[in-house]
């Protein structure tokens, strides 16, 4: 009964930090300068950043990024400085567009 009981602890000891990681927040565009928004999308390739309130989008570089089925579209988010900055693309299915 021991036994079980330590495995139990020494796993949720072992689950604690990556629990503490998934509930990291995302960067908000919201609290960068445009500049800084773009300029993150840029240097990692690709990202998921909050929007404002309750909303987030995955922005990307370019089309390498996407899908094979995707094409990247220009992509506008608020930031500190412009309430509408181009800071990269989102991925959006090719068919989808056609439409």
């Amino acid at each position: 009964m021991r036994k079980t009981a330590f495995r139990l602890m020494a796993g949720a000891a072992l689950l604690a930090p990556i629990a503490a990681l998934a509930q990291q927040s995302r960067p908000s565009t919201t609290s960068m300068s445009c500049a800084a928004a773009r300029g993150l999308v840029q240097s990692r390739g690709a990202l998921v950043l909050d929007t404002g309130g309750d909303t987030f989008d995955r922005f990307v570089r370019d089309s390498y990024f996407c899908a094979s089925s995707q094409k990247a579209t220009q992509a506008f988010a608020p930031t500190s400085d412009q309430r509408q900055c181009f800071i990269g693309s989102t991925c959006v299915d090719s068919m989808q567009e056609r439409r």
